[in-house]
């Protein structure tokens, strides 16, 4: 007779580092990518709450992109430092569902953010007079709230699909947190909904963001060819290249997690990529966006100054 749980009491997660010879390593490691990200975006958060200069759309985005990748980061890695240190790696359904809600809530506003983010760079260089216009604080506040209010839906949408599955003979997870496709591999039942939902998903979510996002900077790559000044095209130029790399990052590791075939490796590399773009590239969206943007590193020196 089948062992068959349709709702476990636990799951068990055996991340990539489960066997390793050295688990006192990675746990240093992860705990390095942890702590830098998170101070990193809170310094990015703080210094544009208390610089009234950068008070403005741009930076109002990229503050929001900051605490978004501070609840990626927090929602993952917290977790499995604890499973590595303490050797437990039992996670009740409560929290596993819990942990799939809020990591789809961080990656859906993510999204929608990187293309918000790329549309205000269009409207700064192409239509500059227009900026302040097509960007009132208003039409901002509204963005806002109509992102974090769509990918709360696609949030609940996507769990209360992965809900709907039973789990046959194993409640082990290869993964390093309570993947949703990892969930997938151990279910015997249910898991065509969570398929079909997760199909228009990644299309309104993933496809139409990321091809939005490219249409803006091809734009604005045709307007940067066409300044004359060389200091003003070498400056959009590399704005435009930092914000477009990490952009490129993000959806081509998150989209391999989905579209790379089923093979031997196919578990460890679904890990190295969600890694990548859920803890990696939160590290790096404040040292890209921000560290290396003048009007930034002046509200640094202006803070540091005054105090």
């Amino acid at each position: 007779m089948k062992n068959f749980t349709s709702v476990p009491k636990d799951f068990y997660i055996l991340p990539f580092s489960y066997n390793s010879d050295s688990p006192a390593l990675i746990l240093a490691l992860f705990t390095g990518i942890y702590l830098l990200g998170v101070l990193l975006n809170v310094l990015i958060v703080t210094l544009i709450y208390l610089d009234k200069q950068l008070h403005s759309p741009m930076y109002l985005f990229l503050c929001n992109l900051s605490f978004v990748d501070i609840c990626y980061t927090t929602t993952v890695i917290p977790k499995l430092l604890d499973m590595l240190s303490s050797g437990d790696h039992k996670v009740s359904f409560r929290q596993c569902f819990t942990q799939i809600f809020f990591f789809f809530l961080a990656a859906g506003t993510e999204d929608l953010l990187l293309f918000t983010m790329a549309y205000d760079r269009y409207v700064a260089i192409c239509k500059p007079l227009h900026y302040h216009t097509i960007l009132s604080n208003k039409v901002c506040s509204i963005c806002m709230a109509a992102i974090w209010f769509c990918a709360s839906l696609n949030s609940c949408l996507l769990t209360g699909s992965a809900l709907k599955m039973s789990f046959c003979h194993s409640t082990t997870i290869h993964h390093f947190y309570c993947d949703a496709k990892a969930l997938t591999e151990i279910s015997c039942a249910g898991k065509g909904i969570f398929y079909l939902v997760m199909y228009f998903e990644s299309i309104f979510f993933g496809l139409c963001p990321f091809i939005f996002s490219l249409t803006s900077y091809t734009k604005i790559l045709k307007v940067i060819f066409l300044i004359k000044s060389g200091d003003g095209r070498k400056k959009a130029f590399s704005t435009c290249s930092s914000h477009l790399f990490v952009i490129l990052l993000y959806y081509s590791t998150a989209a391999s997690v989905y579209l790379l075939p089923s093979s031997r490796y196919s578990d460890l590399l679904d890990q190295v990529c969600t890694l990548l773009y859920a803890t990696v590239t939160p590290m790096l969206n404040p040292l890209i966006y921000s560290l290396r943007n003048k009007d930034v590193k002046t509200a640094v020196r202006r803070l540091l100054w005054t105090k």
